[in-house]
């Protein structure tokens, strides 16, 4: 790839900001532009040195290569003025396809699982060989002459048909954008088509009953723990400072292996790294060592110990997720009450999975709702949070200007929940739990 001047429309865009990380690192000019307000996302881009501008038509130069996020509509006055000025211009899904066509490129598809197992995956194999990486929480890393190129494929709106990578790990299949996919099977229709893009190999949860449905031009291996599976975990131990198990292909050991991560999850991530690993006959052993050392993603089960309190950020916003992130504070912290504060994430979601909701969340000791996260596409609906806790034992709901229902709590874990912007909660929280005068 020539070196080039890249120009961001959404530059701190979760997927936006890992690959003009990426873009940097491989030598090329990056700047973009996007909200003046702070987003977890640009202190990466900041880092490393790259330029963030507010939104301007006039940041755009003759010569520039333009990405586009694609939160924006051809409407956006900077791709309107990208195109009167002629200047090239690809969708952010576009030109990723393109990149990873150089590499030998595996994808990580899913309705819930993709940035933890991507993450995960980018940091096993980086240990093990020259690994270029794009996971979903804005972390991206290029480095020149990979072997391998790591990256999370996004089903919204069938962007991942973009992509035809040599490997895909597909986590599972679940209707989550109620407001694109009119419903399971339009949404196992995206997955096939994709699943006949992949060029060697599929490795897929095979508890998943969509998953076993799927029919590819390359073979299809199962991962889990059942005697059907092509890859299994054995042995599985989940303790308190993670989880460990001996990985199987078709009765054969493969090895033992530990992660230190939490939840039922966990485990089936590692063995699908483990699994794409031994397709591409990298040493067992050192797979092993790279998989121990582990540090966990951005806002997936993210901690910190605060007075007698410990608080966990996660990204889970669908009733599967919540479920993993109760279960992971539960596996580690088995003698703490784990309280729950959720945001819901878009009216349609809360609507379609209302039922879901109360189920999961009842399983918290104590289970707060924020009220309701709208998004750009939708300002209101027909629910309200005060629905749901209605149906939940003891639950309530929690506002920003209030978080002190949470200091009645001492030596448990407060797990904050959500895809919107949770953590302005949780930082209230911790403000309120920082003055001595609550804490006595």
């Amino acid at each position: 790839m020539t070196e080039a001047t890249y120009y961001f429309i959404g530059i701190k865009g979760s997927g936006m900001s890992a690959l003009a990380l990426v873009l940097h690192d491989l030598g090329h000019k990056v700047l973009g532009s996007d909200i003046t307000q702070y987003t977890f996302t640009q202190k990466g881009l900041a880092a490393a040195g790259i330029t963030m501008l507010p939104f301007d038509p006039a940041n755009l130069k003759p010569g520039y290569t333009v990405i586009a996020g694609n939160s924006f509509t051809d409407d956006h006055p900077e791709i309107k003025q990208a195109k009167t000025m002629g200047l090239t211009i690809y969708r952010y899904h576009e030109f990723l396809g393109q990149l990873i066509k150089g590499y030998t490129s595996i994808g990580v598809a899913g309705a819930h699982g993709k940035t933890s197992t991507t993450g995960l995956l980018a940091h096993t194999l980086s240990g093990v060989a020259k690994t270029s990486y794009l996971i979903g929480d804005g972390t991206g890393k290029g480095v020149r002459d990979s072997k391998f190129f790591v990256f999370e494929a996004d089903e919204y709106r069938r962007h991942f048909l973009a992509y035809h990578p040599d490997y895909m790990i597909m986590t599972n299949i679940d209707f989550d954008h109620p407001d694109y996919y009119h419903g399971f099977e339009d949404v196992y229709d995206a997955f096939e088509t994709e699943a006949n893009q992949v060029q060697k190999a599929i490795v897929a949860w095979g508890d998943d009953p969509w998953l076993r449905k799927l029919k590819a031009k390359v073979p299809v291996y199962y991962y889990g723990t059942s005697d059907r599976d092509d890859f299994q975990a054995r042995n599985v131990d989940r303790e308190t400072k993670g989880s460990s198990f001996d990985a199987y292909f078709h009765d054969q050991l493969i090895g033992h292996f530990f992660v230190p991560l939490f939840g039922e999850h966990s485990v089936l991530n590692a063995l699908a790294v483990v699994a794409v690993a031994h397709m591409e006959k990298l040493d067992a052993g050192l797979i092993a060592r790279e998989l121990g050392n582990f540090g966990g993603v951005k806002r997936r089960f993210a901690e910190k110990d605060l007075k007698d309190m410990i608080i966990v950020d996660d990204y889970a916003h669908h009733p599967n997720e919540i479920k993993a992130t109760l279960d992971a504070a539960r596996q580690k912290y088995p003698d703490k009450a784990i309280i729950a504060v959720f945001q819901p994430h878009t009216y349609s979601r809360t609507k379609a999975y209302e039922p879901q909701y109360v189920q999961v969340l009842s399983q918290a000791d104590q289970t707060f709702l924020t009220p309701i996260f709208s998004s750009a596409r939708e300002k209101n609906g027909n629910i309200r949070s005060e629905d749901v806790v209605a149906q939940i034992k003891g639950a309530a709901v929690i506002h920003q200007e209030d978080m002190r229902p949470l200091l009645k709590f001492h030596h448990a874990v407060v797990v904050f929940m959500g895809a919107g912007d949770i953590q302005k909660y949780e930082k209230a929280y911790e403000s309120l739990l920082n003055e001595e005068s609550f804490t006595k």
